[in-house]
């Protein structure tokens, strides 16, 4: 009898399907996990930087920014134009005709406060970068090259800054100040360069504050035009997002600084050339730190050239004071203080060759090891100078190479894979951008017609003005001051020293730390 063939059972035939169903998705799995790593790439995944979270060709559009676009002016055939962007290139969404209103309902307000006798190609950048991340207000102690007739009349056109002329009037003014007859800055008087920088930076910021509360700010910050903050970690790339989510018990944070890394000796705009910094001791760990010290310090005198302590933002309340430069403090109570833990200061510091000299010409010290200290703080600051006043043109330039400039590459990519060393590239594209933009050579050809026809006395006498010792102004007035001044005494427990400018924590033998 002849065997049929069985027709085949329900499981099996169930079966073949799924089977062909599992080999499709194995087969497509792998391609689109390939295909979306290709597309994560090409759109610059793995930038481990804020900025790669926006697309800039995207109507050059940052956080915070309306649509509206601006006017367009006419180009200006001036220097300043020149280097700092055309008139007549596309504008920069945010600012409509310089108006630059931010809303009153916007919360928290910040304002920047500085002492600054920079140029407009640095100050412009530097200001127009804090107003993107969020910074609505700026109170600029001017004094030479920023209190010139072409700089401080642009600087006055610009919507939320306050100029102040280092006039007569003001010094007379400065030394009334409760600080001469307290002594937490008193350390500091009668001394000569950075010392006498100090504390006319104290004086400036205690006037700030006052400026700040009747401005209904919330926020006060004192930065150096050589300084940007780096709001890493809040949403936005947004300052005052950053701000908003502190703690509201919490009266001063502090942004540890990152410094420069220079990779070259010719920079001319450190803004938009310097992508490498060395990071702060607070935001590496003590093993990196300590163990990659010598290879990051490379002979210097410290880990940083400059300072290393950071600089602070406060809640402007009552009883708020200046504690140096880089804090604040109150005379009614200890501050509650926090430190971020990956927002920053960016110090360009000695980043253009010509930082050497620019500090030379600033101060009258001889360039001998014991003079210097009267002068300067810090080690490296004491060496630059010496070194720039005692050396040729071609033995600078070969110590600024071997002190400053990073040109070892292979020490480089170390640094970098251990976390010393970290690339920034936010602010370089938010300052190419506005550079791009034209607002730059817009704002400075929009105010030639009128420079020098409406000068105030108070600039002209901030020109003419020298620039006094804080000590001199001190002797010449003490009786006078002495009646003048009416200064409730408060509990002197809460006078705390002035912060200077302090270096990292050093390694010397056993792990030692100083700061």
């Amino acid at each position: 009898m002849a065997l049929r063939p069985q027709p085949p059972s329900s499981a099996a035939a169930n079966y073949q399907p799924f089977i062909s169903k599992l080999l499709l998705l194995l087969t497509l799995l792998p391609l689109s996990l390939a295909f979306f790593a290709f597309l994560l790439q090409w759109r610059g995944g793995g930038v481990d930087d804020p900025i790669s979270r926006w697309s800039v060709d995207e109507s050059k559009k940052f956080p915070g920014m309306d649509s509206s676009p601006l006017a367009t002016h006419s180009s200006s055939s001036s220097d300043c134009s020149t280097l700092l962007g055309q008139a007549n290139a596309a504008s920069f969404p945010y600012f409509r005709d310089w108006n630059v209103k931010f809303d009153s309902n916007l919360k928290p307000k910040v304002c920047i406060t500085t002492s600054t006798s920079a140029s407009l190609e640095q100050i412009l950048p530097w200001m127009f970068y804090h107003k993107v991340i969020g910074v609505s207000t700026f109170f600029l102690f001017v004094e030479g090259k920023a209190a010139s007739s072409v700089v401080s009349k642009v600087l006055e056109t610009i919507p939320g800054v306050k100029v102040i002329y280092r006039t007569k009037e003001l010094e007379e003014q400065q030394a009334k100040s409760r600080i001469w007859n307290e002594t937490w800055l008193s350390s500091f008087f009668y001394k000569p360069c950075n010392y006498e920088l100090f504390v006319k930076q104290s004086l400036n910021m205690e006037m700030a504050i006052v400026m700040a509360r009747d401005a209904g700010m919330d926020w006060i910050l004192h930065l150096d035009t050589d300084e940007l903050i780096h709001p890493a970690g809040a949403r936005d790339y947004s300052l005052r997002q950053l701000l908003l989510e502190v703690p509201r018990n919490v009266d001063i944070v502090v942004f540890p600084n990152y410094e420069s890394s220079v990779e070259r000796d010719d920079i001319k705009e450190p803004f938009t050339e310097v992508t490498m910094f060395k990071k702060n001791y607070d935001h590496l760990t003590k093993d990196t730190y300590f163990g990659m010290y010598k290879e990051a310090t490379r002979g210097n005198p410290n880990y940083f050239l400059t300072y290393g302590n950071g600089k602070a933002a406060a809640r402007v309340q009552d009883h708020l004071r200046p504690n140096g430069a880089h804090r604040w403090h109150n005379y009614m109570k200890t501050p509650n203080e926090m430190k971020f833990e990956e927002a920053a200061v960016l110090h360009y510091t000695y980043a253009k060759f010509s930082d050497l000299t620019s500090r030379r010409d600033r101060c009258g010290c001889k360039p001998t090891k014991e003079d210097v200290k009267r002068c300067f703080m810090l080690e490296f600051d004491r060496a630059a100078f010496i070194i720039a006043s005692t050396a040729t043109e071609e033995e600078m330039l070969r110590w600024y190479r071997e002190h400053v400039v990073w040109t070892d590459r292979t020490l480089n990519l170390k640094l970098l894979r251990k976390g010393i060393l970290t690339r920034i590239y936010a602010p370089m594209t938010i300052i190419q951008s506005l550079r791009g933009s034209g607002i730059f050579g817009s704002i400075i050809a929009s105010t030639q017609g009128s420079i020098g026809s409406s000068n105030s006395s108070s600039k002209a006498d901030a020109e003419a003005l020298p620039l006094r010792k804080m000590g001199r102004i001190r002797k010449s007035s003490k009786a006078t001051e002495r009646k003048a001044l009416e200064i409730t005494l408060y509990n002197t427990s809460h006078e705390v020293a002035a912060v200077p400018p302090l270096s990292p924590p050093v390694m010397d033998g056993e792990l030692t730390i100083e700061a």
